[in-house]
């Protein structure tokens, strides 16, 4: 089974990825893993993409599409995959399209924007040994210092409440396009995101095996 999740930074679709894959034994795609791959491979269109990245620029769509190109056509691939990240436009999802790439299906988890902001802008990461807690859901005991290490916890730059409705601004304007996309085409399935991870997974796994 060919999938594609969708939802917004902060849905928990690595979460959901994760789960299907061990599900239905599939290789769950990230964008930015298979770039850094490609990077420390020093393959062709790896090379082209740290040019870009060198100079802080976004690596343009033609290479992103290679590389994906490239990563689908590996031989575990052949019963199926799950994209998480890619395509994030419609000319990306045109683009797997002209590949003659089968979806079978487009998960979309969605989650308010509200609760989104609350989830991220609550992360709290230790500087030290990177042990991740939340203010409101999974709290360190002193609220200030990482219990395993002591190490002080800190909000990361992406989690920052501005940096987070910067994030939902460029998806809501580049990405959520595709959800009328893949939904003119049969192939969309909407999942409501839950407060409890294990709700969103029974109803992700639902939608799938539908």
């Amino acid at each position: 089974m060919n999938l594609i999740l969708l939802g917004a930074p902060g849905a928990g679709k690595g979460t959901q990825a994760e789960v299907i894959c061990d599900r239905l034994s599939i290789p769950a795609i990230s964008t930015g893993n298979i770039i850094r791959e490609a990077l420390r491979n020093e393959t062709e269109l790896g090379l082209k993409a740290k040019k870009f990245i060198d100079e802080g620029a976004l690596v343009p769509d033609e290479v992103v599409i290679g590389i994906i190109q490239e990563r689908l056509k590996e031989d575990d691939c052949k019963n199926g995959f799950i994209l998480d990240g890619f395509p994030r436009t419609v000319p990306q999802a045109e683009a797997l399209d002209k590949m003659g790439v089968n979806i079978d299906r487009v998960i979309d988890i969605e989650v308010a924007d509200e609760k989104i902001c609350a989830r991220l802008s609550g992360r709290r990461v230790c500087k030290s040994c990177s042990a991740s807690y939340h203010t409101m859901y999974k709290p360190s005991k002193d609220g200030v210092t990482c219990d395993k290490c002591g190490g002080e916890l800190i909000c990361r730059k992406d989690d920052h409440p501005d940096t987070v409705l910067e994030r939902l601004k460029v998806y809501h304007e580049q990405t959520e396009p595709l959800i009328s996309f893949y939904k003119s085409r049969g192939k969309l399935v909407v999942v409501e995101g839950q407060e409890e991870v294990e709700d969103t997974t029974r109803l992700t796994l639902k939608a799938i095996e539908e």
